[in-house]
């Protein structure tokens, strides 16, 4: 358990960037380390980075926050591991050498393959909670077989090593360690059952995976091992978006949690995940060797990947510094059919093709009606989850476009409930550090932040109702 005077590192590995924190006891934040990381997009499907890139990355920051910043590193007792879930690669087992790119969360590469699946898809989303989508690890990987002679060939070997980006950094991170995963990253591969807590062999053999491949699972809270090149023990991993739930310590049941970075994602804890709406995706959040936390999920697969798209589109330069002006001047943003990476929850479908109802007059309405299209995804996700759990009374929204103020009135006015923005808005580092802490009783909420109240806006409304009137038209 956590003591005064111990320091927590926690490692959030995202999709453009790779942290390193250190907390202390009491979940303040003492130091910060970034390195970005690229992010390849091949064509309207295919998405990669570079998985020694990323694994660089990864201990440039740890080294940044252990050996530059003066502190006595024997104060670090507790260290944790987030990572952008449904990311997956092929790697060597005993070099732990990559054998592929990283295919990322993004990645659409397999979404013909699986459409031979289509029949088993109630099956499959009853044993992992998630839909048969191209977005999750299973096809990725059936995909990696298909088609990387060097992951065939060491196969053939016994030698190959599939799976979670987080496997393969625990392997670089553990040295000597079997491949292992934790739950949470795990569970987003269709290969994993919510309730066993394992690979299912139903799923592996319909997706023709070999189990023999696949990291061992293990809890999210779990004895980890002890960090390359130190006595720093590893006690949890867990997904990006499944650590940012507990920036503040174990989440409230009636408040919904928002993080919006290249994508945004919508999650409520839920005490059975068998009960989540049919549009929404169920998964775990916490688990030790006995028990375990649920969640449902709304997912926005364009967020900034969304804006990235217009501003590549519109050929605008420097558009990001501007962007909280031009969002709050626009009054009457034209609406934006955003389908980057295809429509998420609750539609689960290509969706149609990216485009504007009205050209937009000027960069800063291409940008404000971009933004709008995202806030309008999540609201309808949002939504589903009021209808669930009518108590609902707040949204926790964290991520770098939660800073812009507009944005946050306006889901505010739109879902009717009070959206409070903590001052701390990297909210997956301090979630995994809570995690990796023992998740302490004693974690102080963050400084307040900003608290924004609804308001009547009947403009934004007929906008957002025309946005759902639109893509439902599109189908």
């Amino acid at each position: 358990m956590i003591r005064h005077g111990d320091l927590i590192l926690a490692i959030d590995q995202g999709t453009h960037s790779t942290r390193a924190a250190l907390f202390d006891a009491r979940g303040r934040q003492q130091f910060i380390a970034r390195q970005p990381v690229e992010l390849q997009v091949l064509d309207g499907n295919r998405v990669e980075q570079s998985p020694n890139q990323i694994l660089r990355s990864m201990q440039e920051v740890i080294g940044g926050v252990l050996h530059n910043t003066g502190i006595d590193t024997r104060q670090v007792r507790h260290a944790g591991l987030a990572t952008q879930r449904s990311s997956v690669l092929a790697w060597r087992r005993d070099t732990g050498m990559a054998l592929s790119p990283v295919l990322g969360w993004q990645d659409r590469r397999a979404a013909i393959a699986l459409k031979s699946l289509e029949m088993h898809e109630n099956r499959i989303r009853q044993a992992t909670g998630l839909r048969l989508s191209p977005h999750y690890g299973a096809g990725k990987l059936q995909w990696l077989l298909a088609n990387q002679p060097e992951a065939a060939m060491e196969l053939e070997r016994g030698n190959l090593v599939m799976g979670p980006l987080a496997a393969y950094l625990l392997q670089h991170l553990l040295p000597g360690s079997i491949p292992v995963v934790d739950a949470a990253n795990a569970s987003r591969t269709l290969l994993w059952n919510l309730r066993t807590r394992d690979w299912e062999s139903e799923l592996l053999d319909l997706f023709g995976i070999p189990r023999e491949v696949l990291p061992g699972c293990r809890p999210i809270l779990h004895a980890y091992g002890a960090l390359a090149g130190g006595s720093i023990p590893l006690h949890a991993v867990n997904g990006d978006q499944t650590a940012a739930l507990y920036a503040e310590g174990r989440p409230p049941v009636e408040t919904i949690v928002v993080n919006i970075g290249t994508g945004a994602f919508v999650l409520l804890p839920v005490a059975d995940p068998a009960n989540c709406p049919g549009g929404l995706l169920a998964g775990i959040s916490r688990s030790d060797p006995v028990t375990g936390d649920y969640y449902a999920e709304g997912t926005v697969n364009g967020a900034l990947a969304a804006l990235e798209w217009v501003a590549q589109r519109y050929r605008l330069q420097d558009w990001l510094g501007q962007l909280p002006g031009w969002f709050d001047g626009v009054t009457a943003p034209p609406i934006f059919l955003n389908s980057i990476g295809g429509l998420g929850a609750p539609w689960w479908r290509p969706g149609p093709e990216p485009e504007f109802l009205t050209e937009p007059d000027s960069p800063a309405q291409a940008l404000a009606g971009a933004v709008e299209s995202i806030l309008f995804l999540i609201q309808a996700n949002v939504a589903l989850l009021q209808d669930m759990h009518p108590d609902v009374g707040a949204i926790r929204i964290s991520g770098g476009l939660a800073g812009l103020d507009g944005l946050c009135q306006k889901l505010s006015d739109l879902s009717g409930l009070l959206v409070q923005r903590p001052v701390q808005t990297e909210a997956t580092a301090r979630g995994i550090a809570w995690l990796a802490a023992g998740c302490p009783r004693e974690w102080p909420p963050e400084p307040e932040g900003r608290a924004f109240k609804p308001k009547k806006n009947p403009e934004l409304q007929e906008r957002y109702q025309r946005f759902l009137e639109a893509l439902e038209a599109s189908k």
